[in-house]
């Protein structure tokens, strides 16, 4: 039987539709369970004690706002690579690209990311560590290990080149492991080992205060739940998107709220009373890397300790398969606009964007180089994802205003309400990831701008988009207010606002861009033009046949 795949303008080909609700739910899902589910709790219990779970709420509040805005989007315009359409739509072609940047910066991180948690954890098993060195005594890579963290990368490349099908099939097996082990995780610890009296242990309940509860979010809290988006991104290989989109995101940001709120549970209920007499500085033992596995040990659950060291395989490695996809498909949504070069857009005879692959792949093998910690690219990356999931809350209230008529089989309750509080959300959570982060990303945003400007140079002029400046003009001044706090704000800046008014300035500076970038948006008639060009140049592709 023949599979049905459309094709560019001309001969070119276009992204196969071979994904259906249960891939595109496991996809979000898969992203949202890696490294952060392994090593999150035990970093927010170092930072807010056992008001992590403030932590974890709180996160899972501001992101299930998010993940509704993306879901109503993600249904109504179900286009590849999403983040970076969406505002394209409404702001004009800069817009667009500066979202979709931070998308792909934050995408192509973290596979590299997840592949050495992997091996940070594996290289703690008696065997690997008697036989294998894959570790600096600083945590970067060793030659060995960076031959077996290329081979993880070449292997996430080849599933990809293959296919989306593959890809989506192969996901989902890995997906139902990593949802089960940490549920078994959370029913064994508390069976074997709970302690209620830890809540109270180490100084109180909320032992560094707000700060701590806020600090926790952007060091693996917000890392951890975030992924739901990798279901739009892949929107444009939907088999029905317009039913299916918005079921799998809020299908799976539920399942996974769920699951790391019970695991904060249990991790803080099983640690030894005896770790915590002098603080939260050491919870699970110094040196520990393993938490749960830990644990599991000291409740007598050697064989829990076993399946946990496995799952340290599987699920961020699982986690990295679906971002070498998801970063593919923001360039290729880059080179779509015109944004980035004509060859990130061309797709392969297996349906899928080949050269995007082959980035992602070289950027990865990049980023094993000697760079920080785990724990400081998960804040940088953190940021980042901050930065992408703020354009979409704005791109809905002003699509609603330009695009009134558009069918939307979903659409976010109480949007002129709850829009604007997601927008305050992902600036807040900006805000918490530090100023350090905040600055490095304005220098990748400077970066990106420059590679923009090459590619629109080199192109004749009547392939260029117009860049709509004044759409746009609201981005650069919101950058630079949120630069300004953070300077002088208490998340690694120089401590000169005060307690809760930080928060409130970051509030009100939200709200003012806001209601400024809606007003700045193009006019209906251009969002109308943008769509429809978009859907005539899918709609007028011919069909190839692949046997």
């Amino acid at each position: 039987m023949a599979t049905t795949m459309t094709g560019a303008v001309g001969s070119e080909r276009q992204l196969r539709r071979d994904v259906g609700f249960w891939g595109l739910m496991f996809v979000s899902l898969g992203s949202i369970i890696g490294s952060g589910w392994l090593l999150g709790a035990l970093t927010a219990a170092k930072l807010a004690g056992p008001a992590s779970i403030l932590s974890w709420v709180l996160a899972a509040f501001m992101l299930a706002l998010l993940a509704l805005v993306h879901a109503e989007l993600g249904a109504a315009y179900p286009i590849a690579g999403g983040t970076a359409r969406f505002p394209a739509f409404v702001f004009g072609a800069l817009a667009g690209f500066t979202a979709g940047w931070m998308a792909w910066l934050q995408a192509v991180s973290i596979a590299p990311i997840e592949v050495e948690a992997t091996l940070a954890y594996s290289d703690h098993i008696s065997w690997v560590k008697n036989n294998v060195t894959m570790l600096h005594a600083d945590g970067t890579l060793t030659g060995t290990g960076l031959g077996i963290a290329s081979v993880f990368m070449l292997l996430f490349t080849v599933i990809n080149i293959v296919g989306v099908k593959l890809l989506a099939e192969s996901n989902s097996i890995t997906v139902v492991w990593k949802t089960a082990i940490p549920l078994l995780t959370v029913v064994v610890l508390l069976l074997l080992t709970f302690h209620s009296s830890n809540f109270s242990a180490g100084g109180g309940f909320m032992p560094f205060g707000a700060h701590g509860v806020f600090a926790a979010l952007p060091a693996g809290v917000v890392f951890a739940l975030q992924g739901f988006e990798q279901a739009i991104q892949l929107a444009g290989e939907a088999k029905r998107p317009q039913r299916d989109i918005s079921r799998a995101v809020i299908t799976a940001t539920v399942i996974g709220t769920v699951i790391y709120i019970l695991l904060e549970v249990a991790f803080i209920g099983a640690l030894d009373p005896g770790h915590l007499l002098h603080g939260w500085a050491n919870p699970v033992g110094k040196g520990d890397f393993g938490p749960y596995a830990t644990l599991a040990i000291g409740a007598g659950a050697g064989w829990l300790a076993v399946m946990l060291y496995a799952d340290a395989v599987v699920s961020p490695a699982g986690t990295g398969l679906v971002y070498v996809a998801a970063s593919s498909r923001l360039s290729y949504a880059l080179g779509r606009q015109k944004s980035l070069p004509d060859s990130v857009a061309k797709v392969s005879k297996s349906g899928v964007p080949l050269v995007s692959i082959i980035i992602a792949f070289i950027v990865g093998e990049i980023a094993f180089l000697p760079f920080p910690s785990w724990q400081s690219l998960v804040g940088l990356v953190t940021s980042a994802t901050a930065i992408m999931y703020a354009f979409a809350p704005i791109s809905l209230r002003a699509l609603r205003v330009r695009d009134p008529e558009r069918h939307r089989p979903y659409r976010l309750p109480a949007h002129t309400v709850l829009a604007p509080v997601a927008f305050i959300s992902a600036n807040l959570i900006i805000y918490w990831s530090s100023f350090q982060a905040e600055w490095k990303l304005g220098l990748a945003s400077i970066l990106g701008l420059i590679i923009f400007a090459i590619t629109r140079a080199t192109r004749p002029a009547a392939e260029r988009v117009p860049l709509n400046l004044r759409a746009s003009a609201w981005v650069w001044p919101w950058f630079v207010g949120l630069l300004i706090i953070g300077a002088l704000g208490r998340y690694g800046g120089g401590n000169q606002i005060g307690e809760w008014w930080d928060i409130a300035i970051v509030i009100v500076w939200s709200l003012i861009t806001y209601f400024v970038g809606v007003r700045f948006a193009v006019s209906g008639e251009e969002v109308n033009a943008a769509v429809a060009a978009e859907e005539a140049e899918l709609a007028a592709e011919p069909e190839l046949n692949i046997a």
